[in-house]
Parts: C-alpha cells; sequence; structure tokens
C-alpha cells in the first residue's frame, strides 16, 4: 500500500536555476546543505545541562539565515546513553533527557515551515543493553527464541571460557561479551550495544516498520549509521587482521564488514522510501574501500554515501584534486552525486586538525605528540579556505554544528568529565570524541555562553566566548560570516548545476611552481575557486569586480597561502 505524503515534507523535488536561466528539477538530496545536530550539545531548553528537541526548535531561525537546506539529528531515541545515544533503547520515543515525541513531531514540522528537511539517525547495527529484546534474551535460557534476534552463542573451550572468535571491538578490546549463563554475546561497539542478527525475519521486519514510523511523520530521510556492517559471515571464523580502536578494516570477505548479504536489505528498505513522495533518501555511513562503494549508490539502494576521503586527507593540493575527481567520477557512473564531509561527531574538528603537524596521527593526538606542537592559526586558515572547497562542489555538503562558528577540538578536556566510551576501552590511551561533542556557544557570556541557563553536560574551554554565534553575528570577517556568505552564493551558482572542471593553474598565469601548489576548478555556472596550498602568496587571475569571497586576505591582492577565493570567469 502506498503511504500518503506528510503534508509538510515538500514536493516531490526542488527547483534550481540552471546557468542559462532555465529551470531544472532535482531531489533536493543532490544538492543539499545539511548541517549535523549533535542534539546533545546544541542547545539546552529547560536548564538541565543537556541539549534538548526543544532546544532545537528555537534556532531553526538560526539555522535558516546560514542558508542550509536541511539538518542530521544524531539519534534522539529512548537510550541510557552508554554511546551518546547510539545505544538505542526505544526506537519509536525521544529518550527523556531531550524532550518528547510530540516535541519531535513539532520540530520536524516547524523545520518544515522554515524550508529546512529532516534527516533522523537509524542505528540497525545494534541495540541497547536496555532494549525490551535484549532485557528478554538475556533473562531467558540457552536456546531460547529470544536470543536469536542477537548473535548469543557458546564460547570455545570445554567450559566456553573463551569468547568464540578473536573478534575486535571498534573500541577497543574483544567484541563479546560472556553472559552469566556462560553464552557469549556479540558487540562490535561497547558491551552495552549488542548487535543484532539481520537473518532473523523479525528483525528485518522491525525496522522496515521503523522506517515506516518516522516517515509518516514526516521525516525526509535518513542516515544509517555502520551500513557496512550489520550482516556477519554466520559460520564465525576468526578475523585475518587485528582491527585498531576506531578503525574499520577492509580486507576481502571479512566476516562482519561489507558482506554482500547486506545489498538484499539495502534493497528492501528502498523500496519502501519509493512509496512515499518528496524525495525521501537514505545516506548511508559506509568506511568501505572505494571500489566497493558504488555498490551501495546503484539505483536500487541508497541515495548517497559519505564521502570521508577529504576528511583524511593531508593539506595538500594534489591529494585534494585527486579525491575530488574521483569522488565526482564515481558518484557520476552510479547517477548519485558526491557528498563533501570535513568533520562529524567522531573525528577531531578540522580547525585544530590542520593546525598539526604533517603526519601527526590525529586520532591519538596529544598522546603522538607535545601540545605545543598545535599552531591554532594554521589551523583555523586552512579550516576556512577548506569550508569554501567543499561549499563550491557540485553534490551535497554535510556541515557539523560548530564548523560554521570555527570551532577547535577541545583536546584538553579533563579527564573526570570524559564520556566517550573509547577512553575506558582503549585503557586510557585515547581521549575518544568528546573533544568535539562540547556544548555550541551562542552567546558572549553566561553560564553555559548561551547553549542554557545552568552549566553544560562537557564544559566549553575558557576563551570560546569569541567563538560563539553571538561575537561573530555581523563582522565581516568572522567565520561565521564566511559561511553565511558561501552557502548565499552556492544556492545562486553552486548549485545551479552539477558540473565541474579541474583547472591547470599554468592556464591561468601560474607558473609551474606556483600550479604545484594550487588548486582550482570551475563549475557549470562559471564560479571558479582557486585554493593556495603553498606557502607563498599566489596571483588570481581575476579583476577585483569578479571576486565574491575569500576565506581571508584583501580582494584583489595576491592569494595568501592557506587560503581560497571565489571568482566568476
Amino acid at each position: 500500500m502506498t503511504n500518503p505524503p506528510s503534508s509538510a515534507s515538500g514536493s516531490h523535488s526542488e527547483t534550481a536555476a540552471t546557468a542559462d536561466g532555465s529551470q531544472n528539477q532535482v531531489p533536493w538530496w543532490r544538492r543539499a546543505i545539511t548541517y549535523q545536530v549533535y542534539i546533545r550539545s546544541f542547545a539546552d531548553s529547560n536548564g538541565d545541562g543537556t541539549g534538548d528537541v526543544n532546544g532545537l526548535r528555537s534556532k531553526l531561525p538560526y539555522l535558516r539565515d546560514l542558508g542550509v537546506d536541511a539538518i542530521w539529528i544524531n539519534p534522539w531515541y529512548a537510550s541510557p546513553l552508554a554511546d551518546g545515544g547510539y545505544d538505542v533503547a526505544d526506537y519509536r520515543n525521544i529518550a527523556e533527557q531531550y524532550g518528547t515525541l510530540a516535541d519531535a513531531e513539532a520540530l520536524i514540522s516547524e523545520a518544515h515551515d522554515h524550508g529546512i528537511k529532516v534527516i533522523v539517525d537509524v542505528v540497525p547495527n545494534h541495540t541497547s543493553e536496555q532494549h525490551a529484546w535484549f532485557v528478554e534474551a538475556k533473562s531467558s535460557p540457552p536456546g531460547h527464541p529470544s536470543r536469536n534476534r542477537y548473535h548469543i552463542r557458546p564460547g570455545q573451550g570445554a567450559d566456553s571460557e573463551q569468547p568464540p572468535t578473536n573478534w575486535t571491538s571498534v573500541f577497543g578490546g574483544p567484541a563479546w561479551t560472556r553472559l552469566p549463563d556462560g553464552e557469549w554475546y556479540l558487540h562490535l561497539f561497547a558491551p552495552e550495544q549488542p548487535d543484532m542478527n539481520w537473518e532473523h525475519p523479525e528483525v528485518r521486519q522491525e525496522f522496515l516498520d521503523v522506517l515506516t514510523f518516522w516517515l509518516d511523520r514526516g521525516a525526509d530521510g535518513f542516515r544509517v549509521d555502520v551500513a557496512h556492517g550489520i550482516v556477519k559471515d554466520m559460520t564465525f571464523p576468526d578475523m585475518a587482521e587485528t582491527t585498531e580502536v576506531l578503525v574499520s578494516n577492509t580486507y576481502d570477505n571479512h566476516p562482519h564488514w561489507d558482506r554482500d548479504g547486506i545489498h538484499e536489505i539495502i534493497r528492501t528498505w528502498r523500496s519502501l522510501l519509493n512509496t512515499y513522495d518528496g524525495d525521501r533518501m537514505m545516506v548511508a555511513e559506509a568506511w568501505v574501500r572505494p571500489e566497493r562503494l558504488p555498490l551501495y549508490l546503484r539505483p536500487d539502494e541508497y541515495h548517497q554515501s559519505f564521502n570521508f576521503d577529504l576528511l583524511e586527507a593531508e593539506w595538500s593540493a594534489g591529494v585534494f584534486s585527486t579525491i575530488i575527481d574521483k569522488a565526482v567520477a564515481a558518484a557520476a557512473d552510479v547517477g548519485s552525486t558526491p557528498t563533501w564531509v570535513l568533520s562529524n561527531h567522531d573525528v577531531m574538528r578540522e580547525a585544530t586538525r590542520y593546525g598539526l603537524p604533517a603526519g601527526t596521527d590525529w586520532r591519538r593526538w596529544p598522546a603522538t605528540g607535545p601540545a605545543e606542537d598545535l599552531n591554532v592559526g594554521l589551523g583555523q586558515r586552512r579550516a576556512r579556505a577548506a569550508a569554501l572547497v567543499v561549499l563550491g562542489l557540485p553534490g551535497s555538503t554535510y556541515v557539523y554544528q560548530g564548523e560554521e562558528l570555527g570551532l577547535p577540538e577541545a583536546w584538553d578536556l579533563p579527564e573526570e568529565v570524559l564520556d566517550d566510551p573509547v577512553w575506558e576501552r582503549s585503557n586510557h590511551t585515547q581521549k575518544g570524541r568528546d573533544g568535539c561533542r562540547v556544548p555550541i556557544p551562542w552567546a558572549k557570556d553566561g553560564p553555559s555562553l548561551g547553549f542554557g541557563d545552568g552549566d553544560p553536560w562537557l564544559p566549553q574551554p575558557a576563551g570560546w566566548s569569541g567563538f560563539s554565534a553571538e561575537a561573530q553575528a555581523g563582522q565581516p570577517d568572522s567565520t561565521l560570516e564566511l559561511y553565511r556568505r558561501a552557502i548565499a552564493l552556492r544556492r545562486t551558482l553552486g548549485a545551479a548545476d552539477e558540473d565541474l572542471e579541474l583547472l591547470d593553474p599554468t592556464q591561468h598565469g601560474l607558473n609551474e611552481a606556483e600550479s604545484a601548489e594550487v588548486l582550482m576548478y570551475r563549475r557549470g555556472s562559471g564560479l571558479t575557486c582557486m585554493v593556495n596550498f603553498g606557502s607563498a602568496p599566489v596571483t588570481v587571475p581575476a579583476s577585483t569586480e569578479t571576486e565574491l569571497v575569500r576565506s581571508g586576505g584583501i580582494a584583489g591582492t595576491p592569494l595568501d597561502p592557506d587560503t581560497a577565493v571565489w571568482f566568476t570567469a
């Protein structure tokens, strides 16, 4: 049966002006700016120190004025928050800390009123240990049918004293935990997150029902967590390689990553979405080899998958150029568009990452090097330049909350406040991801810089007042105003087409030495982006009148190192 469209979910497609002034009908997600909301740290409406749905509702005008097309909300479901909400106890209800289901329904409706689509996070690989299914499984004897919804197995050895396999958790340590009756359950993440058995028909039907539940409430799309991990090799072989903390191995026939059986499941989800009006969409978090990613983007599977290559790239014109060229070509081959990501809730913020010495293992810094190695000014300059790179590219760009404020990583949080399970699971060798999850500063003063009326759940570093939205609003040289200008220009020029031409700088007045450190591309609309990755200023092949926006420096002058400019050509 075809479900009725939500009255607030928008039309089937958006209208975009092309370079010649004609109109094109394209699905909204192909060219969208999507703003990622880590709801726990976005805005606190009731003063309890935790961000919530009503706090997000109060900031919708800010997001509208920023110019975003959609918001992606990290899990807001009922959860004990053992892993920041990615341990879901009830997929059809909102966490008490965040509000109510009625609040969420109002948020979706109000976002639509502002012209903003809503993407909700779905976590299909695992539940919380407090989910009703796992509570039943744990309290039932071995062999009970309720245990088949999860991977619960006898161990090895005469008394099952050893785990069933040598699989390791993404967060560190073994991926198996023993139950009191002697059997073991699989958790590729924290022990509080048991993996579900996707060979079980009840599991498959449950998630079709969960997707339907949120589609009926007007959700415009889904970001699918660990999209490459839900299917396991049911013979449970040992792994051929050990896995580092926060890393997914990608060798062939891996026992629990990127298995072919995933695609049958995705197709059932896509079929469901296709019964709804409004270009409902899915975007996959799939950490797979580049040659495997197109499999997830076939016309009957995901609409998009995150491209993390720029996020992990070294600061180099050649590296950026190669990644962009390959990503655009690969997406075009399957009829999709690239998704550009510089940051998210799982990685060090780029304003800090770009300020570390070349070759630094930023996932483990400062354990891998002294804090004095951080070059704050360099990181900020490069982050602003990188913003112009991705905002000018064809496809869709995902902006993590605080990127538009130039927020740095809060890397020196006291150990006693750390919440990420990575800290404990890595035996205190990695602080984890809390440093990019510190609550947003909205105001120049107050107990939590406008985040709420009380102390935030994670402390904001000293000096964050200057990063606040209030301090930056209306200041022409601020990062916030840079984002606002660039997003507005993108709406008229950067989203007008999906064309891209990488340019040879030597054909535009630069010599060979300069060209090696410069990235240039041009869109079909004529929007041209030039980035100086080098150590000396370079000439911009454009008059002052054609310049649109710079990440730093003065219009009409040579382009400084670690700086980007847009102009028309």
